[in-house]
């Protein structure tokens, strides 16, 4: 199996929980943002730490969420809705609740496109949820 490139079919992603996808999600979406400061030049580990961890943390999910939020299709918005209404037992550290699930929806959608091979949309939404965020570095 290529892990790099996978094409799951749609009945196979369903059965994955959506605290699964956004597990999956969430490791999507760090490569993607590591990979998107690596090319702007970040080249010290700590300033590359530092600022992936400022990416990938729920408030950031969040904000960049809602600028992707209206272009979702009616399934990847019912993939969203699935992840943010999942329970979850705890809140991290400097997040509200309304962002740890925004966040928690967004690794949700991430996961359930990763699994499917639909790269070239979750392209798509990343580079509009990073377009405002390169005056940041």
């Amino acid at each position: 199996m290529d892990y790099f490139h996978l094409s799951a079919p749609a009945e196979t992603v369903e059965h994955i929980s959506a605290l699964g996808l956004a597990h999956l999600g969430d490791g999507v979406f760090e490569l993607m943002v590591r990979s998107w400061l690596c090319l702007r030049g970040k080249a010290t580990n700590d300033r590359l730490h530092k600022a992936a961890v400022a990416y990938v943390a729920a408030p950031a999910q969040a904000r960049m969420a809602h600028a992707v939020l209206p272009l979702l299709t009616e399934e990847e918005q019912a993939v969203y809705r699935h992840g943010r209404n999942t329970h979850t037992a705890a809140i991290p550290k400097g997040a509200t609740a309304g962002e740890y699930r925004a966040a928690t929806a967004l690794e949700c959608l991430f996961g359930w496109l990763y699994l499917q091979g639909r790269t070239d949309r979750l392209n798509e939404l990343f580079e509009v949820m990073m377009e405002g965020e390169a005056h940041a570095l």
